[in-house]
């Protein structure tokens, strides 16, 4: 948004160098308007505009941007965890944009009001081309589309030019263009060229009504201008007849010879100015890897976090040891990766998704890739990206100003469907697995819809209905906890047989359910394309979910795995809780307490690897105990599986001593429970 603002700004800059110092003094007036009009839309139109034969493009390979970026790998921890309001997510530059803006459209509110005010208070009389609006005790003189506002004194004989001239800012609307760049004051208010160009087109407008009325009593016209000043209302978008700072500028110009018409080959200085323009915008490097806001709302880094091109010792890929350019071997070491382990999905050749997945991770302390995140064109492409990035081994961490820190590294992923043009990939699709579902001109008949009017819409019912009637959550992971959606393609084959089943999920026993679903399908009628009979893909997601799964039953599950024997309170029943670490001065020890453990499993939370790689997530249960020494001892937990239930017993177990709780004036063993959520983006 701020380079937006930045690139308008010079534009409109340039566009006004070149009116003031090229067509200013010309007499095309008409063709001056139309300039400062155009050139104002152009500069907001102009930062958009990408041109893709202008661009200089790069391979895709080298198009690496170190980012800021720092997150908790989506994950969604547990119960009191605050959101920030929405004033405190939005960024203050852009409160102070909005707020600039309010207050200018109150200002321009005012002033409407003020017009409206003095026109009814005024004699007002219409005639066809315009509405007279006399205004007692005053001497003004200016129009505001049909109305043209007169004062009553103004002597008689002066009232027939001043009528003739305002009647041309009628005719030719040049309030509306007054009120288009009063609307732009509104948006754009801190932008002091908004007024220049207001300005200009202001004296414009008045130099082509003189033009125009001197025709009929140029000399009468002349005396006026040069015997009276008159006070005018002080209202930015309507025209003024009288106008101090105008009056010389209007003689002046009236008095000037026409100009050559061969002058208005200087409009033609416009053209180079636009392309230029265009050649900037165009050859910008692409803002969806340098930006923050390429990467859906992340906040900036910490202050441990240094980017990739300016830390002095990068992270350094295993085989990279004995490289003379460790970052040059870095960034080839990614590349060489990414396409071992690439890997189209099927669902998404199948659907014809294809893109660039702009992703980031960061390598911690440690030299473990963390927090991955990527932003693409479809969560099938998107997911890909998360496996691949997961696979990624440990490096040694990389090293600034002799610390450990962590990494940020930005790298786009382009799949790209193989083809040179949509029907040759249509071909190649329809090769390996079909011609889409979506596509199809005959779609495959699902047994009971032969007499079906619309054959599609049963096929999809009847799918439906297979898979409610066949559904079976299994006992297993149930027990575990074990929930999410599985994406299922299958193709439904020449002869109408169901084969090639794919499935993506969070874990195995839901893709295995999944797939016993699909292959209890019937036998169906092959679909139809130009005449032939071709294999149909077809993708659907199966949502396995856990009816029973708010606080209430968890608390019961945590109950059943950690009851302890006598003398343990729980921390709902506790007189005075445990004091955290920082929380001794806390008005209320216990939020402090609640708000301590959720900073801490915020701090020390790291998504293992292993889990990414099988798509392991859910919710695991944690309990433990504080004892009356302040001790962190029992800690319990369960969860869909035992990668997830070890990392978070790891994350309890740095757990800082505390002062014990109190109950009955006396220290006291406490037990305590808190879910942590495990969430792949």
């Amino acid at each position: 948004m701020i380079t937006y603002i930045l690139e308008s700004l010079a534009f409109q800059l340039v566009f006004l160098l070149a009116y003031d110092l090229f067509l200013k003094k010309e007499t095309f007036f008409q063709w001056n308007r139309a300039y400062l009009l155009g050139t104002f839309a152009l500069s907001l139109i102009l930062p958009w505009v990408k041109i893709q034969a202008l661009q200089t493009t790069m391979p895709e390979e080298l198009e690496t941007t170190t980012v800021f970026l720092s997150q908790l790998n989506g994950v969604v921890l547990g119960p009191g965890t605050e959101k920030a309001g929405l004033l405190e997510r939005i960024p203050w530059p852009y409160l102070v944009l909005v707020a600039g803006s309010i207050l200018a459209t109150i200002w321009f509110t005012c002033k409407l009001v003020q017009l409206l005010r003095l026109r009814n208070k005024s004699v007002v009389e219409h005639f066809k081309e315009f509405t007279k609006v006399t205004v007692p005790k005053s001497t003004s003189a200016f129009s505001f589309f049909r109305n043209i506002f007169i004062g009553a004194e103004i002597k008689g004989e002066k009232e027939p030019n001043i009528l003739a001239h305002e009647l041309v800012h009628v005719k030719q609307l040049h309030s509306l263009d007054l009120l288009f760049f009063e609307l732009a004051r509104i948006v754009f208010w801190f932008n002091p060229l908004v007024y220049i160009y207001q300005n200009r087109v202001a004296e414009l407008h008045e130099f082509i009504a003189d033009e125009k009325a001197v025709k009929q009593n140029k000399a009468a016209h002349f005396e006026m201008l040069l015997s009276e000043a008159f006070h005018t209302q002080n209202i930015s978008f309507v025209n003024h007849f009288f106008n101090k700072s105008l009056i010389k500028k209007r003689i002046v110009m009236l008095q000037k010879r026409k100009s050559k018409a061969v002058w208005q080959l200087k409009y033609v200085l416009l053209l180079p100015l636009v392309l230029g323009m265009l050649v900037y915008t165009s050859c910008e490097t692409n803002k969806e890897d340098n930006s923050p806001e390429s990467i859906d709302d992340v906040s900036l880094a910490s202050a441990n976090e240094i980017p990739f091109g300016v830390i002095d010792e990068v992270p350094v890929f295993p085989g990279c040891e004995g490289a003379v350019d460790k970052k040059a071997c870095f960034q080839e070491k990614i590349q060489e990766h990414i396409r071992k382990h690439f890997n189209y999905p099927d669902e998404a050749q199948a659907l014809g998704i294809q893109g660039r997945v702009s992703a980031i991770f960061v390598m911690d302390e440690e030299g473990n890739v963390v927090d991955i995140k990527m932003r693409g064109p479809h969560e099938l492409l998107e997911e890909e990206t998360q496996r691949i990035l997961a696979k990624l081994p440990k490096m040694q961490p990389g090293k600034h100003e002799g610390k450990m820190v962590k990494v940020p590294f930005s790298i786009p992923i382009v799949f790209k469907l193989q083809g040179n043009d949509e029907e040759e990939i249509s071909e190649q699709r329809g090769e390996r697995l079909g011609v889409p579902f979506a596509n199809v001109d005959e779609v495959p008949v699902f047994p009971g819809c032969e007499d079906a009017d619309d054959k599609r819409a049963c096929f999809n019912e009847q799918i439906v209905k297979h898979i409610k009637k066949h559904f079976n959550y299994p006992k297993k992971a149930q027990e575990l906890s074990v929930q999410g959606r599985v994406s299922v393609i299958f193709v439904i084959g020449k002869d109408g047989i169901i084969t090639d089943i794919g499935k993506r999920g969070p874990h195995e026993l839901l893709e295995n359910e999944a797939v016993r679903i699909i292959q209890r399908l019937p036998k169906m009628k092959p679909g139809k394309h130009e005449g032939e009979t071709v294999k149909v893909p077809f993708a659907i997601p199966i949502t396995f979910r856990l009816d029973d799964n708010d606080d209430n039953e968890l608390n019961k599950e945590i109950q059943k795995f950690g009851e302890r024997g006598d003398g343990w309170v729980p921390f709902t029943a506790i007189d005075e809780a445990p004091v955290f670490p920082g929380c001794e001065n806390a008005a209320d020890k216990r939020a402090c307490f609640l708000e301590s453990i959720q900073n801490h499993v915020r701090k020390h939370f790291r998504y293992p690897q292993e889990a990414q790689e099988q798509g392991i997530q859910g919710r695991v249960a944690i309990m433990f105990g504080i004892n009356a020494n302040g001790d962190i001892v029992d800690i319990k937990s369960k969860g869909p599986s035992p990668i997830l239930e070890q990392e978070s017993h790891r994350i309890i177990a740095r757990l800082p001593k505390m002062k014990p709780a109190q109950q009955d004036g006396k220290p006291a063993d406490v037990v305590f429970s808190i879910p942590i959520t495990f969430k792949l983006k």
